[in-house]
């Protein structure tokens, strides 16, 4: 059994968030023995305050809590072994240790998922990412011309090599053709 669920989620104060959870196993859900719970605590060291639960007959059952009212409801689907939950109005004092329980006969192993819920007073602004663009087509530019330019100067140099030794061919093909034609007056 392996229950999935992110190792910390970042929440604005007073808006409704999802917090998932879901778990995987080899045996087919059977509600007359699945066993599930979510509880929470601020702190590692803090004791457990479970609030909400799987009841055979009831089926997920938010259980009323001081700490969350009715803010707090079943989102997922049990069918595709979707535990996750909402919570409205996110608090401050919200902020703290989820935990994720899940047993799920036959399986031997009880799941265990841990989120870690950071309440935010604004979230932190998005990246621009403008001015590492522009770095990066500057830079990534500069080096297309530089390759260029030594490209072109190669193909020069080696034109110019090309046609100094075809000149001094012809040079040494006129020597021999001025040489054999010497030799021919000479007979």
């Amino acid at each position: 059994m392996d229950v999935l669920v992110p190792s910390e989620i970042n929440a604005l104060n007073g808006t409704t968030i999802k917090i998932p959870c879901t778990f995987t196993s080899c045996y087919k859900l059977d509600t007359t023995k699945f066993v599930m719970n979510w509880t929470f605590h601020e702190t590692a060291n803090d004791t457990e305050e479970m609030f909400m639960a799987y009841y055979k007959k009831k089926g997920m059952v938010a259980l009323r809590s001081d700490r969350f009212g009715d803010r707090v409801m079943f989102a997922g689907n049990l069918d595709k072994n979707d535990l996750s939950i909402t919570l409205s109005d996110v608090q401050p004092e919200d902020a703290g240790i989820y935990n994720c329980y899940v047993r799920n006969p036959p399986d031997r192993i009880q799941g265990q998922g841990i989120i870690n819920l950071v309440v935010v007073t604004e979230l932190p602004a998005p990246r621009d990412s403008t001015i590492a663009v522009a770095i990066g087509a500057s830079v990534g530019g500069a080096l297309a011309l530089l390759i260029l330019s030594m490209v072109v100067v190669k193909c020069l140099r080696r034109h110019r090599k090309q046609e100094l030794i075809s000149e001094e061919k012809m040079e040494e093909e006129g020597k021999l053709e001025a040489e054999g034609v010497a030799e021919e007056e000479t007979k």
